[in-house]
């Protein structure tokens, strides 16, 4: 037994990497018997982070009390995770590496060892948040976006291609490929890896953490991972460990199998809304029970995918012989696919029906044939609802807006957008295949979808699209305007392109609402488009049908979708594919089109012409421009921002809950007439080029006007207005959010933001808080927080403090908070907050501050992550001359 193997558990595995080499790993059974506590009582995914711990007890910050503390479900516990590799998307991946760009100029500039601050893992970044849907339901539409694509992002491109050949471990994979989350379970995982290390290799556990909260797709896998914020992405990348306090693990016991009709994404959207309830926040959710055969694992994909819209860390299921079979469709090798199973089944975690049920924290079932048609919306991913509670939800408010409407031919719920899109339901043949069959009848029947809908279809990958070729299934969809589009995010991310001609003004003339359906994972206000009030997350096969529709008013499973031309109505039951007909589509066609896929390579030839700068330092843009240098690994937002109690503090803003990191910072298109529009515009920047707000994260002038500016954010501090406006006192005139916050940082007043429930939902957008620390603000109180902001908070040093008062206190704008007891913060600390109106205490009384684990407190007295980044890597020493 060595210093790095502690309990004796590394003993060889029945395979090798080559005909010589003998493969060894870390065996979970023999750590146990040699006192690394209770392993085989563990939930499946626990066993994984105990492997980690295991594999890593060379590491100076992983210790045999660690492994014990999960063995023993010390939930007080902070585990380190050391993942193996990095997830990025550009949205937020580019500015992950900007931020490694400029720690090692800091690092030249302060004589720092540049090794210390060079990537230690493997990156990959697609490239898939910049496809906008410009042109849409034309066979035309995929090039032309492509090309829309590339011209507009000519500056974040060349950035991609200059920083590929500076930063070891970096693959781009370029536009027009796909989607992360989806290339990820189709070509990038390997499930169980080997590493090299002295003495021989060793068989590992595939892990990641990744710059976007759906990284929990990979969980369908038995893959460990999940969302992180783009710092700790780049703390990860530079081979410091994941911190991390012990989950709890809730089991989804399963049972019976989906009825016919019903797919994987009424399934997850079924799952969001109930596990929303149980308030699953933090914990790991994992799957089990005799139901799990009777999903696929990309049906386990899309509910994994959706684990952020409940709060989970992980949305784990076990591997089985699905897991195998999905492998080995997908192009992996056989003897990869052996190997897998064989260490699999070495570490016990291989699924069967006979295998002894973990000791879960709790346990709920769910019967997967009670699931039924489900859509979610208007607003949020677990407000679920059935079609005919749609339709009731959209109806005009009184007879004027309905002749009003008449007037204009809008009405309330005419439906926008209808889009295929997402990786969420893209990767599920089953449910693309229903749609395409859907499609075929409808043409069939002599119907086509409405003239002001807007239809589209973006997969996340080739093999979706090459699906649906094979199984000539695109042209009926390309008749109902659900045309190739390109491959990437697209509707699902708010790039939906403009409306169709006069929609959107004729909504806003009669004062109507809009709606959406889309297959995506997300409705946030605001999100879907600006002039869309109401979207409704549905199957592929369900927004189809809403497009033949057109409108939400009606429920499509008993409201004729049109008329033959006879005359006679057709029913959504006259068109709607059996389960023997999808099956038989699918297995004729998915294993070819997704092996073929598979064997693509990861790039493109318009990628390969983009001619690289070979500079050692990147020539950042000016102050209008797209990539500009960013300020987070510089001095002054390297410093503390808390260094003791904090007194005298003004609210900026007051909020309520459910505010999301699309609230705080949003990725939808800059408006000409908003702040952060006027900005540019007065730097030379036409309507045209004024971009999205995702595709200028690298301008933190845009993004600091941009902060809180989303239009439907509502400030109780300004009362009948949304968007970015606040008050410095009841008195005053609104004023956009930054000037408010220049104006306490002139008069050295710190601001702390209150808020309600579910504080920074969403995305894992580390700019939400970055813009956070930007305006200035100490500290952010609130009721709860979602899991990744809270990190990403902590992570740019700011305090985030749970306090059970914010939100329900009646403020104006006029108090002060004082925040006592940062003194000698400790992770979890309870300190008091009192608030002051003029000389009287309005209220006082004990908060948690959100800082959870000994590392996060290292974090925040070090001003931040990056911060403490810099202040670890020691100086170069200089050897002095000898005197004479």
């Amino acid at each position: 037994m060595t210093d790095h193997d502690p309990f004796d558990c590394r003993t060889p595995l029945l395979a090798t990497v080559d005909e010589t080499q003998p493969l060894s790993h870390y065996s979970l059974t023999a750590a146990e018997q040699h006192g690394a506590g209770a392993i085989s009582a563990l939930p499946w995914s626990l066993r994984t982070l105990v492997e980690n711990l295991l594999r890593h007890q060379h590491h100076p910050a992983v210790t045999p009390q660690h492994v014990l503390a999960a063995t023993g479900r010390d939930t007080s516990a902070d585990i380190p995770f050391l993942p193996g590799r990095v997830l990025l998307q550009d949205a937020s991946g580019i500015p992950v590496l900007a931020d490694l760009v400029t720690l090692q100029e800091r690092a030249r500039t302060d004589g720092l060892p540049m090794d210390r601050l060079t990537p230690r893992l493997p990156l990959d970044l697609v490239v898939d948040h910049a496809l906008e849907v410009e042109e849409s339901a034309t066979p035309t539409a995929a090039t032309r976006n492509l090309e829309i694509e590339f011209a507009r992002h000519d500056s974040r491109y060349r950035f991609l291609r200059w920083a590929q050949d500076r930063l070891p471990g970096l693959r781009v994979v370029p536009p027009g490929v796909g989607i992360c989350h989806q290339l990820n379970l189709e070509v990038l995982a390997s499930v169980v890896t080997t590493q090299d290390t002295e003495d021989g290799p060793v068989a590992a556990l595939d892990c990641l953490v990744g710059t976007d909260s759906h990284t929990t797709m990979i969980n369908s896998l038995s893959v460990t991972g999940w969302g992180v914020g783009g710092i700790e992405a780049t703390a990860a990348a530079l081979g410091q460990p994941i911190s991390i306090r012990l989950p709890r693990v809730v089991g989804v016991r399963l049972t019976g199998g989906l009825a016919s009709g019903v797919f994987a994404s009424d399934l997850a959207l079924t799952l969001a809304e109930r596990l929303r309830r149980l308030d699953v926040v933090g914990a790991i959710v994992e799957f089990f029970g005799p139901g799990l055969s009777a999903l696929s694992v990309p049906d386990r994909a899309t509910v994994a995918n959706m684990a952020p819209e409940y709060g989970a860390t992980m949305a784990w299921f076990p591997a089985d012989v699905q897991t195998l079979r999905y492998l080995t469709a997908t192009g992996r090798s056989r003897r990869h696919v052996h190997r897998i199973e064989q260490y699999l089944r070495a570490q016990g975690l291989y699924h069967t029906e006979s295998v002894t049920v973990p000791e879960f924290d709790t346990i709920i079932e769910l019967d997967l044939s009670l699931v039924r048609t489900t859509l979610a919306g208007p607003s949020r991913p677990h407000q679920t609802r059935t079609p005919a509670e749609i339709s009731r939800v959209d109806e005009p408010e009184d007879p004027s807006v309905r002749s009003r409407a008449a007037r204009t031919e809008r009405q309330n719920g005419d439906l926008a957008i209808a889009a295929i899109t997402s990786c969420t339901n893209t990767s599920n043949p089953r449910s693309l295949v229903a749609a395409g069959l859907l499609a075929r009848n409808a043409i069939r029947a002599g119907l086509r979808t409405q003239a002001w809908t807007k239809t589209s279809f973006t997969p996340g990958s080739r093999a979706a699209a090459d699906l649906l070729a094979a199984a000539k299934l695109q042209e009926p969809l390309d008749q109902l305007g659900f045309a190739l589009a390109g491959f990437g995010c697209g509707t699902c991310m708010g790039n939906s392109g403009p409306l169709l001609p006069g929609v959107a003004e004729a909504a806003r003339a009669s004062g109507t609402r809009l709606a959406a359906v889309l297959s995506g994972n997300r409705n946030f206000p605001g999100r879907v488009h600006p002039d869309v009030t109401h979207a409704y997350l549905a199957s592929p096969a369900m927004v189809v049908a809403y497009a033949l529709l057109g409108h939400v008013r009606a429920d499509p499973e008993t409201a004729p979708l049109g008329r033959r031309p006879d005359g006679s109505p057709v029913l959504l039951a006259d068109l709607w594919p059996t389960d023997e007909e999808i099956d038989d589509t699918v297995a004729r066609h998915e294993s070819t089109s997704l092996g073929r896929s598979a064997s693509l390579p990861l790039i493109t030839s318009q990628w390969q012409q983009m001619r690289p700068e070979r500079t050692r330092t990147y020539a950042w843009e000016e102050e209008s421009g797209t990539i500009r240098r960013p300020p987070f690994a510089d001095p002054p937002l390297t410093r503390p921002a808390i260094t003791g109690d904090i007194t005298g503090a003004r609210a900026l803003l007051v909020l309520g809950d459910g505010v999301t990191t699309d609230h705080i910072s949003p990725v939808a298109r800059i408006a000409p007439d908003s702040v952060a529009g006027s900005w540019l515009k007065e730097r030379g920047v036409d309507d045209a080029g004024l971009g999205t707000f995702a595709s200028r994260r690298l301008n933190h002038d845009v993004m600091l006007r941009g902060g809180f500016a989303n239009p439907r954010l509502e400030n109780r501090l300004t009362p009948g207005m949304r968007g970015g406006w606040t008050r410095t006192n009841p008195k005053a005139a609104p004023v956009p959010v930054h000037e408010a916050a220049h104006h306490y940082a002139s008069h050295d007043i710190p601001t702390v933001v209150v808020a309600g429930e579910t504080y920074g939902a969403g995305s894992a957008r580390d700019w939400a808080a970055k813009v956070t620390r930007l305006l200035g603000v100490r500290a952010v109180l609130a009721r709860s927080f979602e899991r990744i902001h809270r990190t990403n908070l902590v992570a740019m040093g700011v305090l985030p403090v749970q306090w059970q008062r914010a939100g329900e206190a009646d403020l104006d704008g006029s108090e002060t908070f004082d925040l006592l007891g940062l003194d000698n913060l400790t992770p979890e600390a309870e300190i008091r907050v009192v608030v002051r109106r003029g000389e009287v205490v309005l209220d006082h009384g004990s908060a948690v501050c959100r800082v959870d684990t000994d590392i996060e407190v290292a974090w925040i007295r070090a001003g931040g992550l990056l911060g403490h980044l810099v202040a670890q890597v020691p100086p170069l020493v200089t050897e002095q001359p000898t005197p004479a």
